[in-house]
């Protein structure tokens, strides 16, 4: 599922950075910011699926470099693109849209402190070597609210970068994907340039 995931993502973030590549052409600081949230955003999907097949249990230390990777880029590209739907106002995008990003990004960031306080007070070593390793939790486990706390984190984390996500819905209303095949023969082995003018067809059977 995470590795099914992680494949939308790349596909979507690809698709919101043609998008402003094609609105904003001149721009150079806006180009450079759409470039860096393209890098930002395959980062984090490179790492989710690094989490989604290294287990904790097992490559402890490749899972928590995938985590970094998935909640640490992804919450830059975050940041990255609030950026960009503020320099692209009020003339592309609504004032209403930066502050729901930029509220989604706040919420992020409140997640992110509050799991990476607790994780690491988790994993300092006051509450045993095995916690680790540890998959069943009590409540009367020594550093189990810690636990819960960082659990409850790192769910709230995600939900954000879903939310994030579903900002990107009424702009990706606004264009549709097409296959463009270009002919250069009239057969496979046929080298001659070909008279047939080219076909574009819909990538998809709807546009998005």
């Amino acid at each position: 599922m995470l590795n099914f995931a992680a494949v939308l993502c790349v596909a979507t973030i690809y698709v919101r950075y043609k998008q402003v590549h094609a609105l904003n052409p001149e721009g150079n600081c806006i180009i450079r910011l759409n470039k860096a949230g393209l890098v930002l955003g395959l980062l984090s999907c490179l790492g989710l699926s690094l989490v989604a097949n290294f287990q904790k249990t097992t490559f402890f230390i490749v899972h928590v470099c995938g985590a970094v990777l998935t909640f640490g880029m992804g919450s830059l590209y975050m940041f990255v693109q609030t950026i960009l739907s503020y320099q692209m106002q009020p003339k592309i995008h609504g004032k209403q849209v930066f502050w729901i990003r930029l509220l989604a990004v706040i919420w992020c960031g409140v997640s992110a402190f509050s799991m990476l306080t607790c994780s690491s007070l988790l994993y300092s070593g006051s509450f045993g070597t095995d916690v680790v390793q540890k998959l069943h939790w009590n409540p009367k486990d020594k550093g189990y609210v810690l636990h819960m706390i960082t659990t409850a984190a790192e769910w709230s984390m995600s939900f954000s970068f879903f939310g994030f996500f579903l900002t990107y819905i009424r702009d990706f209303q606004k264009i549709s994907l097409r296959v463009e095949a270009n002919l250069h023969g009239l057969t496979l082995y046929d080298t001659a340039p070909c008279p047939i003018s080219n076909e574009r067809t819909r990538l998809l059977s709807r546009d998005f």
